[in-house]
């Protein structure tokens, strides 16, 4: 009897105990400052947030980089794209500044471009002839004999050699004087012909190949455009070059 009311006793204090502490658990869980639950207002949450747009790179599309490339277009057809518009300039203000200045067009400045030529070739062929054959007069009058004793070889070496160095400054000469005798037969056409030759050159700057990507199986077809002597032969250099691009590319 007596064990028996003990234990119920016992058993309601405990019961009375839990019941008073569970209250207190949560009352000292809401207020504890370490809990898992943050609020908004929480110092350390902006830590969850995303970055501030102002830290974020900046795209980069394709476009971008497309127009960026295309605006800074190479130093070399810059400067070819400047000439041509100079030379063009030029001829304008040539053809204001003397309107009585007959028109030169295409096909016949070719032809007087290959006229021109062949008076060079043949002075240079005369100036070869003639200075060769006046240094050898001069040599075997015995006029640079001083000259050719002091020379440490064969006299008759040092004649032939003297001979040919006077043939070679006759053959550099002749173009000059080709295009003095050219230009005083065709005196009309000087001014325009040098108008249409400075169009002509910006344009071969303008449009020819670039060489440092030539080799020995793809050469540069007429750098300078000296085999030009017709406006057919102009447009047959243009698809030489044209031909040479896809080559280098391998098309």
């Amino acid at each position: 009897m007596l064990v028996t009311s003990a234990t119920s006793m016992l058993r309601a204090g405990a019961g009375r105990s839990a019941g008073g502490l569970q209250p207190m658990l949560l009352r000292s869980t809401t207020a504890c400052p370490y809990s898992a639950g943050l609020n908004m207002s929480s110092p350390f949450s902006s830590l969850s947030q995303q970055p501030s747009a102002k830290f974020r790179p900046s795209p980069v599309t394709p476009t971008t980089t497309r127009r960026t490339l295309s605006t800074t277009p190479s130093r070399l057809s810059t400067d070819a794209e400047v000439d041509a518009a100079a030379a063009a300039k030029a001829s304008r203000a040539q053809i204001a500044a003397h309107p009585e200045t007959p028109a030169l067009n295409w096909e016949t400045f070719f032809k007087l471009r290959k006229s021109r030529r062949r008076w060079q070739q043949g002075f240079s062929v005369l100036g070869m002839v003639g200075f060769g054959l006046a240094g050898s007069m001069a040599l075997g009058s015995g006029a640079a004999d001083s000259l050719v004793g002091g020379i440490p070889l064969d006299p008759l070496m040092t004649m032939g050699l003297m001979t040919m160095g006077f043939a070679a400054l006759g053959w550099l000469v002749g173009p000059s004087v080709g295009t003095v005798v050219f230009n005083a037969m065709n005196s009309k056409w000087k001014a325009p012909m040098a108008l249409k030759e400075s169009q002509f050159f910006a344009r071969i700057k303008k449009n020819r190949v670039d060489p440092t990507a030539s080799s020995a199986r793809n050469p540069v077809p007429d750098f300078y455009g000296e085999k030009i002597s017709s406006v057919a032969g102009y447009r047959q250099w243009l698809r030489d070059q044209r031909a040479f691009n896809k080559k280098k590319i391998g098309v």
